[in-house]
């Protein structure tokens, strides 16, 4: 999926919004991509690779455990001495943590290199590490300041951190299923990007739109990790160093604006600061590659 697909699909999902005043629908759409499809797309994914494969990362391999680490220490201070509001401290920590690497961050990583493959595996590898970490987040903050065992308990009832955990109980086991198996799981998983980008745009609204809000997002989900990988792997060959610049800078996922739904952590407000962050990073990096002159 490129960039002007990407951007008709948020467009088809904001339009439909305008058309069918229900709720009703797109509580079914979030419903279907989150609990089924999204659980199959990561199943797919995770279970059709190996244990070699997962061990041949190496650098982008050992990045992504920074730039999770860096986005989730950093947005937790933030919130645990500044923000007083709960739901947007939780809020604000699920959308640093999980950013856009496959919808956004395939498409861009392809202005810069012809093989994209270092940032399909940070990407998949991300996947893999992320959904379990926001949906707990997301599970505990929801519930109050819950106990860690029933926010654990609570993730764990979301089905992708199922599909997750088995797919890697596979792998690791050494377990690899019929492609016949495989394949079609895949297939149907897909469908999960486009319907969540058709969801994404059902929710666009300004109204929430605090530019405060857009600040400590963009600074914890964008900036610090930019800053971190070009100043540190900038003298990488380039199909590491861009593959991981890109995917380590992407807003935040539109998926992680489903689990906030899902949970009641400011989703709306979060959904405003995605759109406007979204628009922002297609702006900087096409900008980027003019700047280099690249392809």
């Amino acid at each position: 999926m490129n960039i002007a697909e990407m951007l008709t699909l948020i467009a088809l999902g904001y339009a439909l919004k305008r058309l069918v005043k229900s709720e009703k629908p797109f509580d079914y759409l979030r419903i279907l991509v989150n609990d089924i499809l999204l659980a199959f797309f990561v199943f797919g994914n995770v279970a059709s690779k190996d244990l070699n494969y997962l061990l041949s990362i190496k650098t982008v391999f050992i990045y992504v455990f920074i730039i999770i680490g860096i986005s989730l220490s950093t947005s937790y201070i933030y919130a645990r001495f500044k923000l007083k509001d709960d739901p947007w401290a939780g809020a604000l920590m699920v959308l640093s943590v999980y950013p856009n690497t496959a919808a956004l961050g395939f498409p861009i990583a392809s202005l810069f290199l012809d093989d994209i493959t270092p940032a399909i595996l940070y990407s998949t590898t991300n996947s893999m590490i992320v959904i379990p970490i926001v949906t707990f987040i997301a599970a505990h903050y929801s519930s109050g300041g819950a106990s860690v065992r029933e926010s654990f308990l609570k993730a764990l009832k979301f089905p992708p951190t199922l599909a997750n955990l088995l797919a890697l109980t596979l792998v690791m086991a050494g377990i690899r299923l019929p492609d016949w198996i495989l394949e079609p799981i895949k297939t149907v998983g897909w469908w999960s990007i486009p319907l969540l980008i058709i969801y994404f745009g059902s929710r666009i609204t300004l109204r929430a739109f605090d530019l405060k809000k857009l600040l400590e997002v963009g600074a914890f989900r964008i900036a610090i990790p930019f800053a971190f990988v070009f100043l540190t792997l900038r003298w990488e060959r380039p199909e590491v160093f861009y593959s991981v610049l890109v995917e380590a800078s992407m807003p935040p996922a539109i998926a992680a604006n489903a689990i906030l739904a899902q949970y009641h952590l400011k989703a709306e407000e979060a959904i405003s600061v995605t759109f406007v962050l979204t628009l922002l990073v297609i702006g900087l990096f096409v900008a980027l590659r003019l700047i280099l002159g690249l392809k």
